[in-house]
């Protein structure tokens, strides 16, 4: 079976690199586990054995039929669905579980955004992405790839590198080298107020990188006098997490007083 383009699919064929994934997912609780993108099940193969609730969303329906023949214990288990809209409060019945998956790369940062917006049902997260999105979603301030994501994502998981894997280890090769990551949700986030607020700052900010904060964000800023302070004469990829949160308190609380003095 091809790979189709449309579903940006590279079929995994490293079994050093797949079993490093699957060992990558912890196994220290008994939560359910859903698996993204499965294909042609290098991955399904051996979380099928270690997790008694396991799942897996689907989108292309030659892969489904795939499946559902190698793997027939799966057949009500698998979700033929773009995992865009996927309801995932109903995927394990409202309980928590952890996501793996070798992500169609062409998706791979709203699959992860989708993750962060119920973070409250994901816990953890290993996951195969294009190399240079895999570092942007880790890499810390000061870093040329650091960006909007990396502040939306690090705000409340924690990153790590588990593997580089070359063009090599898929059929076809991607153009691209690739990287997986474990994501770890924070014990306590650093956003606690305005999460809207919050993603409109960091946002807004990296629209304009090369910009001062206080040119690119006056749009969100009422008090004029709040320009002057001194985080705003930074660029967006000098601040840390912490300091665009204590940005985004800061315009939050500016703005609510101008409102009243109005």
């Amino acid at each position: 079976m091809k790979a189709k383009k449309s579903f940006g699919q590279h079929f995994l064929i490293n079994e050093n690199v797949t079993k490093k994934i699957v060992d990558s997912l912890s196994q220290e609780d008994s939560l359910p586990v859903l698996e993204i993108g499965p294909g042609k099940g290098v991955l399904t193969k051996y979380l099928v054995e270690r997790y008694p609730d396991f799942r897996v969303v689907e989108a292309d329906r030659d892969m489904v039929a795939y499946l559902e023949k190698n793997f027939p214990s799966l057949k009500d288990n698998i979700i033929f669905l773009d995992f865009l809209k996927l309801n995932l409060a109903k995927v394990f019945d409202g309980k928590p579980f952890k996501m793996i998956g070798n992500y169609p790369y062409n998706i791979s940062s709203q699959i992860v955004m989708k993750m962060v917006k119920h973070r409250n049902l994901i816990p953890e997260m290993v996951g195969m992405f294009q190399k240079e999105v895999a570092e942007r979603m880790i890499s810390p301030h000061g870093s040329k790839v650091y960006g909007a994501i990396s502040v939306l994502i690090q705000a409340y998981y924690k990153g790590k590198m588990i593997v580089r894997v070359s063009p090599g280890s898929f059929n076809p090769p991607p153009k691209v080298d690739s990287a997986v990551i474990r994501l770890d949700r924070l014990e306590e986030p650093f956003v606690k107020g305005n999460d809207q607020l919050f993603r409109s700052v960091v946002k807004t900010s990296f629209n304009q990188r090369r910009k001062m904060l206080r040119n690119s964000l006056k749009g969100l800023i009422q008090e004029p006098s709040l320009l002057q302070d001194t985080l705003l004469t930074s660029r967006p990829e000098q601040l840390s997490v912490e300091q665009f949160v204590k940005l985004t308190n800061i315009i939050e609380e500016s703005n609510h007083t101008y409102e009243s003095r109005k």
